[in-house]
């Protein structure tokens, strides 16, 4: 029992932590070109590469692999995470496999960073103006003057009506609509 220890702490102590280098990924990314996927603990001792399997795999799966897409999140996809978000919740492997390309770690921190701080600050803003509100109110039932300067600002609560608008079909070789596309059409409408 004791050399079992031993022998797992010094195995832990090869493995090394911290930021990948270049030389590992080409590694990770010349072993998965030839052999494939597979058990990633296996991978990574075949590989040649001190790290764990765990490690491999989540390199791989949100940096390395090929249909991985950096960059900015567009409009068009922040509007589909809100929509799945309200949906189906924190299930972020989920609302991934409707964004193709796109890993659920990525749509996570997307949202913890941008999207979930936008709603919790209108949230703020729409609780101060109803304090605003609820208090001017309570002001003038108990006989008390009104509060000169408050400006609240309107509330814009319109639902929004359907576009019919014909997309454009693959084969078409027409372009497709974007999200700027779209809203300007909803404004010259007149809504």
């Amino acid at each position: 029992m004791e050399r079992n220890k031993l022998c797992n702490s010094s195995q832990d102590a090869e493995v090394r932590k911290g930021p990948w280098t270049i030389e590992e990924d080409m590694i990770l990314i010349n072993y998965i070109a030839n052999h494939g996927e597979g058990v990633w603990n296996t991978l990574a001792k075949s590989a040649g590469l001190k790290r764990t399997g765990k490690s491999c795999r989540l390199r791989w799966l949100n940096y390395l692999r090929p249909d991985v897409r950096r960059g900015n999140i567009t409009a068009e996809e922040e509007l589909l995470i809100v929509e799945l978000h309200a949906k189906w919740g924190n299930r972020w492997s989920k609302i991934a496999k409707h964004l193709p390309g796109r890993t659920d770690n990525e749509i996570k921190n997307y949202w913890r960073t941008r999207i979930q701080k936008h709603i919790k600050q209108a949230e703020n803003l729409q609780g101060q103006t109803s304090e605003v509100n609820d208090q001017a109110s309570s002001s003038q039932a108990s006989g008390m003057a009104e509060p000169m300067d408050v400006y609240s600002p309107p509330l814009y609560q319109r639902t929004m009506e359907p576009i019919q608008v014909p997309l454009p079909t693959p084969e078409s070789n027409e372009t497709f609509w974007s999200m700027e596309d779209i809203w300007s059409m909803q404004l010259f409408n007149g809504d």
